[in-house]
């Protein structure tokens, strides 16, 4: 994951909810460090926002310090210290997930989870949360995504993991619980805090105001304009898009639309056909073909055009998803990465991926990720966050992954 970051956290331990700081692996040299807020053998969690930003504003005695971005996060607002939902890791309900069924946003949330659990026992040199992960290498199989869990020997895997969990999580909690503890925080500078908190709150309430007074504004004033401007293209009116893919094989083109906002692709569900021509596309769409377009109620009049000979397949700019080069971009440094070309090809990948019912691609861009911490830098940025550091070798290569994965999926017709 990128470095010169420290991120705000939270733990649902058996006490309750802390919040605190971590900071993932960053590069000192030829050394690599990852810390928590804390001072030797303890680990500081907060029971509220407020506390956390008084701690980090007085105290200079901690394993964070020395961290390149201390100063950044010393700087920041107290709303700014809110931890986003993705950083938020529930302990006490590890055997509640495992005891679920194996869903993709239960996997993935199990998943993430343990990897903050195996980072706090490194860190804090945990021997409980070091056994526990080294004696059950099963766990290793959620990171296959839900796939791995289908079918008879799916399941019996699923039950392997909820076994070890059931079997060692009390120990694991108890272990890291004994490590928290919370340090005695200035009173006035905890008022401080909660001030601008409130304040913070109170500012998105009016915002959220103006915009609605805004919105139905726009809505009598302009929808008559909004109606003239409308696009009334043949694919606008079906719904559905033709998409070109530029990779090093070359251009390639197919369909895609989106129904209840789920991505279907021309198609089997797990491949996608695809075409070297926007003529080949066509003659293709003339014929009947089992795939899964075919039940989108607007197809058929896809299908007549074809047959008339009046389709024309046209490509409009925010279809056109280029792959290539952006590896040695990613390789080479954030400046160097096109950022609208990265985000359209995380779109690409992403619903390709859903639309084959594979949360590989959630999975490796999720923020606990090294590559899901690099694009979360270059697509979301920050003007406090400080640019990461390299080498970027591993994010490449996971997004190198990613794009063998997808064009795996290209069936070319």
């Amino acid at each position: 994951m990128a470095s010169g970051d420290i991120v705000p956290i939270e733990l649902g331990l058996t006490d309750g909810d802390l919040v605190t700081l971590w900071a993932p692996r960053w590069r000192d040299g030829d050394d690599e460090w990852e810390a928590f807020l804390g001072h030797e053998d303890d680990l500081y969690g907060f029971e509220s926002v407020a506390e956390l930003a008084a701690f980090i504003r007085t105290n200079s005695d901690n394993d964070l310090v020395d961290h390149p971005s201390w100063a950044v996060i010393a700087g920041l607002s107290a709303a700014e210290l809110e931890p986003e939902e993705n950083f938020s890791f529930d302990l006490v309900a590890v055997p509640e997930l495992a005891a679920g069924d194996p869903e993709a946003e239960v996997i993935g949330e199990l998943e993430d989870t343990l990897a903050m659990v195996r980072n706090i026992g490194e860190v804090c040199e945990l021997d409980v949360v070091t056994k526990f992960f080294g004696s059950n290498p099963v766990l290793g199989a959620l990171a296959s995504g839900v796939s791995t869990f289908a079918g008879r020997d799916g399941e019996e895997l699923w039950d392997q993991v909820g076994a070890a969990i059931i079997k060692g999580w009390d120990d694991v909690l108890d272990a890291i619980d004994s490590v928290v503890s919370t340090p005695e925080v200035d009173a006035a500078a905890v008022a401080v805090a909660e001030a601008e908190l409130l304040a913070a709150e109170e500012n998105v309430v009016d915002a959220d105001d103006v915009a609605e007074e805004d919105e139905e504004f726009e809505n009598v004033d302009l929808t008559a304009e909004d109606d003239e401007d409308e696009d009334e293209s043949f694919w606008h009116g079906v719904g559905i898009d033709p998409v070109k893919i530029v990779t090093s094989d070359g251009e390639q083109y197919t369909l895609r639309c989106y129904l209840d906002d789920e991505p279907i692709f021309l198609g089997n569900g797990r491949t996608i056909t695809v075409f070297a021509s926007e003529r080949a596309l066509a003659r293709y769409l003339a014929d009947d073909h089992e795939h899964e377009l075919a039940r989108v109620s607007t197809f058929a009049e896809v299908q007549t055009a074809a047959v008339d000979g009046s389709l024309e397949v046209e490509v409009t700019d925010e279809n056109v998803y280029v792959l290539t080069g952006l590896v040695e971009d990613l390789a080479e440094g954030p400046e160097a990465v096109d950022v609208e070309q990265l985000d359209l090809a995380v779109e690409l990948f992403s619903d390709a991926a859903d639309y084959a019912d594979d949360d590989s691609v959630e999975q490796a861009l999720a923020p606990s990720n090294p590559l899901g911490w690099y694009v979360s830098y270059l697509l979301n940025p920050d003007p406090n966050r400080m640019a990461p550091n390299p080498p970027f070798a591993t994010e490449a290569q996971q997004f190198r992954d990613l794009q063998r994965v997808f064009e795996a999926r290209l069936v070319a017709e």
